[in-house]
C-alpha cells in the first residue's frame, strides 16, 4: 500500500523534489542524529582500559563490555527498521534519542561493577539502531542517480564514534568521569526535540502493508536480504571492530599510551567516515560491484600486511589507514548497490537486517581478538582470518551478486532473480 503523493508534491523519483531544498535538509537532520546517537553508541569503548584496571576484568571481560553495546544496537535494526518502513522517521528518530538517554545517565551516574556496565551496555545498543530509521528516510527523498552519494553521507554520521574516540578520555581526564555522559544525554535531549519539529517524512513515500512480523518474514526469505548482509558484514563488520578494538590492540601490541591510542583510533574512525560518501559517489559514478572488489581487495592485502606487525611508523599506520579508506568506501557502495536492489516500500525492513548483519560483524572480531592474544599472545591469526574474510567477499560479489546486479538493470522481475 503506498500514500497518495500530497498536493504539489512530486515523485520520490523526480527531479524537482532532488532540486528542492527539502532533500538537503531533512538529509542535515538525518545524518546529524545518527552522529549524536552513534556517539552515545560508542561510549565505553575508549573507557574499556580505564574500566579494566578499575575492575580487574580479564581480556575477554574487556572485549565483551565494548562488544554487548555492538550486538544489541545491531540486532535492535531488525525491527526498527521495519517500524521505520510503517511509522516514518520523524516518530523514530526522537523516541529512539530520547529512550538512549537513559542508559547513558545510567552509565554515567549508576554503574560501578561489571555487570552493572553490561547491563547499561545493553541498554545502550539503542543508540546504534538508528542507522536502519536514516537509510528509508534519506533513500525516498533522493532519486536513483543521487542516492549512492546522499546515502554516504548519511552513512558518514558513523563519524560519532569518532567523536567519542577523540573526546571520552580526555573530558574524562580534564572534568570528571560523568561529564562525557552528561554532554551526551543534552546533546540526545536537544536532538530529539529539533527532530520532532523539523523533521518530515516524504508525504508521498511507499508504506509497507501487513504486520510487522509478516514483512521482517519475507525479507528474511528473500535473497538480496543475506547477499547485502553478507557484504555489510565484511565492510561495517571490520570498521565497527576496528573501532572498538583498536584502543586495546595498540595499547597491547605497541605499548601506545592510552590517549595516544584513542586519537590514533579517532584518526582511523574519522579516514574510514570521510570514505563512506566517498565510495557512494564512486557507485553513482561507476558501479556499486567495481567499487566494492576494490575495498574488499585492498582490505585483504592489508589485513595481510597487519598480520606481520610491522613497525607503527611508518608501515603500520599506513596500513590501518588504507584498512580505513578500504572498509568507509565498501560501506558505502554496499548500500549504493541496496537502493538499486530493493523496493522503496522494502528498503527499511531490508536495511534493519543488513544493518544488524554490519554490527554482528563488528561484534566477532574484537571477542575473537581477545581470545587470540589470550591463547597466544599475538594477534597474527586474528588478521589472518580478516584477510581471508575480505578476500571470500570479493570473490562473492565477482560472481553471485554481480549476477543479482545485472539481472535487476536488465529489467529482471525481483521474484526470478
Amino acid at each position: 500500500m503506498t500514500r497518495r503523493a500530497a498536493k504539489g508534491t512530486t515523485p520520490a523519483t523526480g527531479p524537482s523534489v532532488a532540486a528542492s531544498p527539502r532533500p538537503a535538509m531533512m538529509l542535515t537532520l538525518a545524518t546529524i542524529g545518527f552522529a549524536v546517537t552513534f556517539w552515545a553508541w560508542a561510549l565505553l569503548s575508549p573507557l574499556s582500559a580505564t574500566l579494566r584496571e578499575q575492575l580487574s576484568l580479564t581480556s575477554f571481560q574487556q572485549s565483551l563490555l565494548v562488544a554487548v553495546p555492538v550486538i544489541v544496537g545491531s540486532l535492535g535494526r531488525i525491527p526498527v527498521g521495519a517500524l521505520t518502513d510503517r511509522l516514518g522517521a520523524r516518530r523514530m528518530f526522537p523516541v529512539v534519542a530520547l529512550l538512549t538517554v537513559l542508559p547513558v545517565l545510567y552509565l554515567g551516574h549508576l554503574a560501578s561493577s561489571f555487570a552493572g556496565y553490561l547491563v547499561g551496555g545493553f541498554f545502550l545498543g539503542l543508540g546504534g539502531t538508528t542507522f536502519a530509521i536514516g537509510i528509508p528516510f534519506v533513500n525516498s527523498w533522493y532519486p536513483p542517480q543521487r542516492r549512492g552519494l546522499a546515502l554516504g553521507i548519511f552513512g558518514a554520521g558513523m563519524g560519532g564514534t569518532a567523536i567519542s574516540a577523540f573526546t571520552t578520555v580526555q573530558l574524562t581526564k580534564a572534568i570528571g568521569p560523568s561529564f562525557p555522559f552528561d554532554l551526551v544525554a543534552a546533546a540526545l535531549v536537544v536532538y530529539a526535540v529539533v527532530a520532532y519539529l523539523l523533521l518530515r517524512d516524504r508525504p508521498d513515500r511507499p508504506v509497507a502493508a501487513g504486520s510487522m512480523l509478516t514483512r521482517l518474514a519475507t525479507t528474511l526469505r528473500m535473497p538480496v536480504t543475506l547477499q547485502l548482509s553478507f557484504l555489510y558484514a565484511v565492510a561495517f563488520g571490520g570498521f565497527v571492530a576496528f573501532s572498538v578494538y583498536l584502543p586495546t590492540y595498540l595499547t597491547t601490541a605497541y605499548h601506545l599510551e592510552r590517549s595516544d591510542a584513542a586519537l590514533r583510533t579517532a584518526g582511523f574512525v574519522v579516514l574510514a567516515v570521510a570514505m563512506r560518501p566517498i565510495g557512494g559517489w564512486l557507485s553513482d559514478r561507476f558501479k556499486p560491484i567495481a567499487v566494492l572488489l576494490s575495498a574488499y581487495g585492498a582490505a585483504a592485502l592489508l589485513a595481510l600486511m597487519a598480520a606481520f606487525e610491522f613497525p607503527l611508523v611508518p608501515v603500520g599506520t599506513v596500513t590501518f589507514l588504507g584498512l580505513a579508506a578500504a572498509l568507509g568506501a565498501g560501506t558505502g557502495a554496499v548500500f549504493a548497490l541496496l537502493a538499486r536492489l530493493v523496493a522503496p516500500e522494502q528498503v527499511g525492513a531490508v536495511t534493519g537486517v543488513v544493518g544488524a548483519a554490519g554490527g554482528l560483524g563488528g561484534f566477532f572480531p574484537p571477542l575473537v581478538m581477545g581470545l587470540v592474544y589470550g591463547a597466544l599472545g599475538n594477534y597474527m591469526v586474528g588478521f589472518l582470518l580478516l584477510a581471508a574474510t575480505a578476500a571470500a567477499a570479493g570473490v562473492f560479489t565477482a560472481t553471485v551478486v554481480r549476477r543479482r546486479e545485472q539481472m535487476a538493470a536488465a529489467g529482471t522481475p525481483a521474484a526470478n532473480r
